[in-house]
Formats: C-alpha cells, sequence, structure tokens
C-alpha cells in the first residue's frame, strides 16, 4: 500500500507547532463533549428539569455533528481546513458563552444544537493539517499526539468545570469553557504563517481537481474505514457508559470496583495512544496489527464480563482492552490517510469519523436497554461483538481508493 506523500518545505520548528496548535484544538474538542454533564444538579435546580430534559441538549449535539460533519470536511477541502477550524472554535465558544448569559432550557438545547455543528469542524480540519503540512515519516507521531490531546482534554474537563462552578457558577463555568476555546483560536490565528499551504499549493490543487468525492465517499476503502471508526466508537459506548452498573448487576461488583476498573481502562488506552505512535513507523502492515489490537481489546471485554475472576484480574483485563484499543489508534488514523488522494483529506476524514457521532446517538439506547430488559451481561458481549466486527471491517481495507480524471 502506497502512502499519499506531500513535499514539505516547512521548517521542522513550525512543524512541531502545528502539531501542538491542532492538538490543542482537539483538546477543546474533547473539552467541550463534557462541559455539561458535570453541570446537570445546577442546570436541573435552576430550570427545574428532568435529567432526560437535559439529556435531550446532549442528543441534538451529536445528531446535529452526524449530520453535518462530511459537509464540513468537503468545506475544509474547499475553502481551507485552516479557516475551517478557527471558525468552528469561534463558533463553539459563542455558543457557550450565549449558554451562560442567557436564561432558558429551550435557548440551552439550542445552543448546543450551534455548539455541534462547531464540533463538526474538529476531525476533517484537524486531520486534513495535519496530513498537509506534518512530513510522513512522523506523520504516526503526529496522529498519536492529537488523539491523546483529546482524551486528555476529556479527562480534566469534569474536575475543571466543577472547580469553575464553585467559583463563578454553573453559567460562569459555560463562559469559563468559552473562553478555553477563544484562546485557542487565537493560537491559531497567530500561528497562521505556520499553516500557509505554499509548499503544497500544486499538489493540493492537482488532488482537487482530481478526485470525483462522491465516488470516493462510495468507495469500499472509505465506507470499510466508516464502519471501523462506527464499531469502535459502539464499543467504546458500551464499556465507558455501562460497564460500572453492568458489572454490579452481573456478578454484585461494587460500583467503586467497577469504576476504577474503567477509570484504568481510559488511563491505559491513553497511555497506549502514546505508545502506538511510537510504534507506528515499525510497523508494516497496518491492518494486520489493528486487526490484533481489536481482537485483544474484544476478548478481553468478553472474559471481563461473562466470567467472574475477582477485583484484580477485572482491573487487568480491562486495563488490557483499554491499552489495545488505545494502541492502534495510530494505526486507525494512518489507514485511513492511505487510502485518501491529496486534496481529500478533510472530505474523507469528516465522513469517516461521522461514526463517533453515529455511535454516539444510536448505541446509548441500545445498551440502555439491554439493561432496563434484565440483560447486563449482553452489554459485554455485545461491545465485544463490536469489537469484532471492527476487525471484519479493518482487514478490508486494503485498495487505494479510485480517483477520477
Amino acid at each position: 500500500m502506497t502512502t499519499p506523500q506531500l513535499t514539505l518545505s516547512a521548517p521542522r520548528g513550525a512543524e512541531t507547532r502545528v502539531i501542538a496548535s491542532v492538538s490543542a484544538a482537539h483538546f477543546v474538542s474533547h473539552f467541550y463533549f463534557l462541559v455539561l454533564p458535570p453541570l446537570f444538579v445546577f442546570v436541573r435546580d435552576e430550570y427545574g428539569l428532568s435529567y432526560t430534559e437535559l439529556a435531550l441538549a446532549i442528543t441534538v449535539f451529536n445528531i446535529v455533528s452526524a449530520i453535518f460533519q462530511t459537509p464540513a470536511g468537503l468545506l475544509a477541502d474547499r475553502i481551507g481546513a485552516f479557516t475551517v477550524l478557527v471558525a468552528g472554535l469561534v463558533l463553539g465558544a459563542i455558543a457557550f458563552a450565549l449558554t451562560g448569559l442567557v436564561h432558558s432550557y429551550w435557548f440551552l438545547v439550542a445552543m448546543f444544537g450551534i455548539a455541534g455543528l462547531a464540533n463538526t469542524v474538529y476531525h476533517p480540519a484537524d486531520y486534513a493539517l495535519l496530513s498537509h503540512h506534518v512530513a510522513g515519516e512522523r506523520m504516526g507521531s503526529a496522529f498519536s499526539i492529537h488523539t491523546f490531546a483529546g482524551m486528555l482534554g476529556g479527562a480534566v474537563a469534569p474536575a475543571t468545570i466543577l472547580f469553575a462552578q464553585t467559583l463563578v457558577g454553573w453559567r460562569g463555568a459555560f463562559i469559563v469553557a468559552a473562553i478555553a476555546g477563544l484562546v485557542v483560536a487565537a493560537a491559531l490565528m497567530l500561528l497562521r504563517d505556520d499553516f500557509s499551504d505554499s509548499p503544497h499549493h500544486a499538489a493540493k490543487t492537482r488532488g482537487d481537481a482530481a478526485v470525483d468525492r462522491r465516488q470516493l465517499l462510495r468507495s469500499w476503502p472509505i465506507m470499510a474505514s466508516f464502519v471501523f471508526f462506527t464499531m469502535l466508537s459502539a464499543s467504546g459506548v458500551g464499556v465507558q457508559n455501562f460497564s460500572p452498573v453492568a458489572l454490579q448487576a452481573i456478578f454484585n461488583t461494587p460500583l467503586e470496583i467497577g469504576n476504577v476498573a474503567l477509570t484504568a481502562s481510559l488511563l491505559l488506552s491513553a497511555i497506549g495512544v502514546l505508545a502506538g505512535g511510537v510504534m507506528v513507523t515499525r510497523i508494516r502492515n497496518h491492518q494486520a496489527f489493528a486487526a490484533l489490537g481489536m481482537f485483544i481489546s474484544g476478548l478481553t471485554i468478553l472474559l471481563a464480563g461473562t466470567i467472574d475472576l475477582g477485583s484484580v484480574v477485572l482491573i487487568l483485563l480491562m486495563s488490557v482492552s483499554g491499552f489495545a484499543g488505545g494502541l492502534i489508534m495510530p494505526s486507525r488514523d494512518l489507514l485511513v490517510r492511505e487510502v485518501t488522494p491529496p486534496g481529500a483529506f478533510g472530505t474523507v476524514f469528516g465522513f469517516v469519523t461521522t461514526g463517533f457521532s453515529v455511535a454516539g446517538v444510536l448505541f446509548p439506547l441500545v445498551f440502555a436497554a439491554l439493561l432496563d430488559h434484565g440483560m447486563p451481561r449482553s452489554v459485554f458481549i455485545l461491545s465485544a461483538a463490536f469489537c469484532v466486527l471492527s476487525v471484519l471491517a479493518v482487514i478490508t481495507v486494503r485498495a487505494r481508493a479510485p480517483q477520477a480524471g
């Protein structure tokens, strides 16, 4: 398989700044995912809402993201990923600032819809910018840093938002979140010379002229990549949201132990991403590596939810599952890049990462229904099945996506 290369003339320092600033934007995107949940109690009490009514805001966020992410990728390729990324950061910041300033539940829901629209820019624009401005031999490391930054944003958000709430109230916490987005947008603008397309203008123009985007998105390598991302995310939905309560129902595992196991899984997943970034240049076959990692992740998830092996082994199994899943993420991203023609990175990454939003909308309801119908073991079985489906998808991502012209 031949990786599309873009000749780079940018200095190494500029490349480092590109990776750092784009990763900072990814940090903000994941931070924004978790602004509302830590504030549920405070928002509910002020507006007199149920948790279901509050969850509507998150559902709207995900639906809007799922619908508009591919168009955002097309826009990134047409007018420039840098412009789209900065606009998304500013739009998301405005949405959260207005959420804190305007006293209205339905306005809050509407602003989460706007925030969902802003969220559509991150994956297509980030991956397009990294693909255009980072040398091929360092691409895997860049992708791993980018993914790790997103995980870190999600990890620090709850504590940060709760701390802000204690200082300035829940409305002020939303404004603090908005300021974070504006700070990163300002940093990107200060570094805009590092994002000049001039070293790549000819290659980008040729790519834009050659690609039939409809044919590209219908091609099997891209469709298989979309399935791969969706199944990865679906498995994560089950484990991350429902494993502690499911373990309690299956084995009477204390919630504290279940949450320790989940925390270990998430921590080792982040470490795995960084380790994968170090290893990625030594991996000859990214399909086989990703398939093996997901098989191990699925097997350990299945064992954790079907056999009572005690707390220590449970935590170990969840840790191995998280590490294996994190380890393959740089290879996951490189696989998509390898089947994407130059000039279409935003379009393709926008489309395949829509799988995250699709899984976020559909599968929480599926896993919740399994619990409601007294089938907690099925949470782990289904999560493992999604891992197997991701293996089947990734091993078919072989051929270079077709180009017209």
